[in-house]
C-alpha cells in the first residue's frame, strides 16, 4: 500500500507464495511486476520458472512467455560483438561454464564426473561462477578449470565484455531460469557458440542461445519447435551422474518387514500440486495400508506441513498414512531411501536429481510421461 508501483517486490512476494507452493498467487505477483516494468527479466525468469509447477502446463504458452523474454534480452543487449578474439582452428577448445550452483548442488554433483572426464590437453576449461558460494565440492572441482572468474557484481555488459576478451569457443548456461542465472549477459553473445545444458528443463527463450543439449528420449524430433535453440542431442542421454561421495549401503526393500508398500517422494514440495496429490490418494486408497514419504525442505516449515496433510485429508487420506521429512545432510538424504519401496515422480514437472538417486538406491522408478522435456 505504500508503494503500489514497486515491482520488486511483486516478485519478491511471488517467490515467497511460490515456496509455499501457492503456485497462483505466486504468478499473479509476478505478472504484475511485469506488467508495472515490461523490461524486468528477473520476473520473467521467475514467471517462466513457476509456469513449470503448474498441473495445467501449456506448452505453447510456455514458449510464447519465453520467447517475450527472448526479445527484450535482444533489444537490450545491443549491440553485438562484431567479431571473436577466439582462434577459428585452435590446439585446445576453450570452454566456459557459467552457474551459480558450482557447490554442493545438483548441477554439480552431476558436472563433477564429466569434468574429471575432460582431456585439458584438448579442452580448457573456464568457469563464471554467478554468486560467491563455495563449500567442499567447489574445491574439488576447481582444479579443473584453468581460471576462476567469478561474475556476481558486474553488469551483464561487463560480464560479457570479459568473457568476450578471454577467446572463450563455447559458453555453456548451467542455469537456465533458476536462480542466479545470467541469461540476459548471453544476450550480448559473448562467444561463437552459446549452449544450455544440465540446470533447466525447457527452452531459454534467447535467439542468442544456439544449442540445448538433449537426447532422442527426453527431447525427440517431434518436440523442436518447444525451443528457440536448436536441439543437439547426445547419442544415448543428456544426463550424467556422479557416484556419491558418501557410502549408503541398500536396504531390503522396507516392505518385507513393516508388511505394507511406502511410497515415498524426495522433490520439491512446489512439484506436489493439487492433481498431483488427487493422483496419489488413489494410488494410497488402492493399496491397503500403504503409506506415503515425503521429503523436502519446505517441510521445515509447519504451516506446510499441516497444507500437505489437510490437502491428503480433502481427498480421504488420513494423516496417519503421510510421513513429512525435512531437508538432511547428504549421508542421511540417501540412507532415507532405504525408508521407502516405491518412488513416485511428480508432475508435470518431473524428477530429475532425486529420480536418479532413487535409482542408485535400488528404488524402482514409476513416472507418468508427459508431452513435453519437463515432464
Amino acid at each position: 500500500q505504500l508503494k503500489p508501483d514497486h515491482a520488486v517486490v511483486y516478485v519478491n512476494r511471488g517467490v515467497a507464495l511460490q515456496d509455499l507452493g501457492q503456485l497462483e498467487e505466486a504468478l499473479k505477483g509476478y505478472e504484475k511486476a511485469i506488467q508495472l516494468k515490461p523490461d524486468y527479466t528477473e520476473a520473467y525468469s521467475n514467471l517462466l520458472m513457476c509456469l513449470n509447477y503448474t498441473p495445467d502446463l501449456n506448452v505453447i504458452d510456455h514458449i510464447a512467455t519465453a520467447r517475450k523474454f527472448g526479445k527484450i534480452v535482444t533489444e537490450k543487449a545491443k549491440p553485438h560483438f562484431p567479431d571473436y578474439q577466439c582462434l577459428p582452428r585452435p590446439e585446445k577448445l576453450r570452454v566456459g561454464l557459467v552457474s551459480g550452483d558450482l557447490r554442493s548442488h545438483p548441477v554439480s554433483y552431476f558436472l563433477e564426473s564429466v569434468l574429471s572426464s575432460m582431456d585439458p590437453s584438448k579442452i580448457e576449461l573456464i568457469a563464471y561462477p554467478t554468486t560467491p558460494a563455495v563449500d567442499d565440492l567447489t574445491e574439488r572441482i576447481k582444479p579443473s578449470f584453468s581460471m576462476w572468474k567469478p561474475i556476481y557484481g558486474q553488469t551483464d555488459e561487463a560480464a560479457a565484455n570479459m568473457i568476450y576478451a578471454d577467446g572463450v569457443h563455447i559458453l555453456l548456461d548451467l542455469s537456465g531460469h533458476t536462480a542466479d542465472n545470467r541469461l540476459p549477459m548471453f544476450g550480448y553473445k559473448p562467444s561463437p557458440v552459446q549452449v544450455s545444458w544440465l540446470g533447466y528443463f525447457a527452452t531459454t527463450g534467447l535467439n542468442e542461445m544456439d544449442y540445448l543439449i538433449g537426447d532422442p528420449y527426453v527431447t525427440p524430433p517431434k518436440d523442436d519447435g518447444h525451443f528457440t535453440e536448436k536441439v543437439w542431442r547426445l547419442p544415448e542421454t543428456r544426463w550424467c551422474f556422479t557416484p556419491p561421495d558418501v557410502d549408503v549401503a541398500i536396504a531390503k526393500p522396507p516392505a518385507l518387514k513393516q508388511g505394507y508398500v511406502t511410497f515415498g517422494c524426495f522433490n520439491n514440495a512446489e512439484k506436489v500440486n493439487d492433481e498431483v496429490v488427487a493422483l496419489w490418494a488413489k494410488v494410497l486408497e488402492a493399496i491397503p495400508n500403504s503409506c506415503l514419504l515425503l521429503k523436502a525442505p519446505q517441510f521445515r516449515d509447519q504451516m506446510v506441513r499441516e497444507s500437505i496433510i489437510q490437502r491428503f485429508a480433502t481427498q480421504g487420506i488420513n494423516s496417519k498414512r503421510i510421513n513429512l521429512e525435512g531437508p538432511e545432510d547428504r549421508q542421511k538424504y540417501f540412507t532415507a531411501y532405504n525408508k521407502i519401496d516405491i518412488t513416485l515422480d511428480p508432475f508435470p514437472f518431473t524428477g530429475g536429481t532425486t529420480s536418479i538417486d532413487s535409482l542408485w538406491m535400488g528404488v524402482p522408478l514409476v513416472t507418468l510421461a508427459g508431452d513435453s522435456l519437463i515432464s
